[in-house]
């Protein structure tokens, strides 16, 4: 499967700071990600570890994750890189993402993530359709909980 790429932008009515704060917290942002657990820090803002488990289609994933912070620009910019296999499945994902943090009006923030994930292997014979599906999901999500976390007042 080739790469996927996505983008979503929230206006929320936290401060730059307050959305750096909550948004680099892991274990807070563990509980967000449905399908993601067992998030170990090995170096704070820099590497952690993490298990994927999901169900797609016929088959159960669980991968292990190798969690990368490539570049910290506090309190604006981070970038994310994670890459996990599931042996048994016979199957590689791979994500690179960046958050990005600005000033909006009247002390609101703008939280930009841009990226792109790639699956390939056994679970890529699903089709990019559903592969797709449940990334946009995660992303709902992740994005649902942002909003209610940080007010989108």
């Amino acid at each position: 499967m080739p790469r996927s790429q996505f983008t979503r932008e929230l206006s929320v009515g936290s401060t730059v700071e307050q959305c750096w704060e909550v948004l680099t917290d892991v274990p807070r942002l563990v509980d967000w990600v449905s399908i993601v657990e067992d998030a170990r820090e090995i170096t704070h803002l820099s590497r952690y570890t993490a298990v994927l488990m999901d169900r797609l289609g016929p088959f159960k994933l669980r991968a292990d994750l190798e969690i990368d912070v490539n570049e910290v620009e506090p309190p604006n910019r981070i970038r994310v890189r994670a890459a996990g296999e599931d042996r048994q499945v016979g199957s590689r994902l791979a994500v690179d993402a960046v958050l990005s943090l600005r000033p909006a009006d009247e002390g609101r923030t703008s939280i930009q993530i841009t990226g792109t994930y790639e699956v390939t292997g056994r679970v890529a014979a699903m089709g990019a359709g559903t592969i797709n599906k449940k990334a946009q999901h995660l992303l709902d999500d992740f994005f649902g909980r942002a909003e209610a976390e940080l007010g989108s007042h």
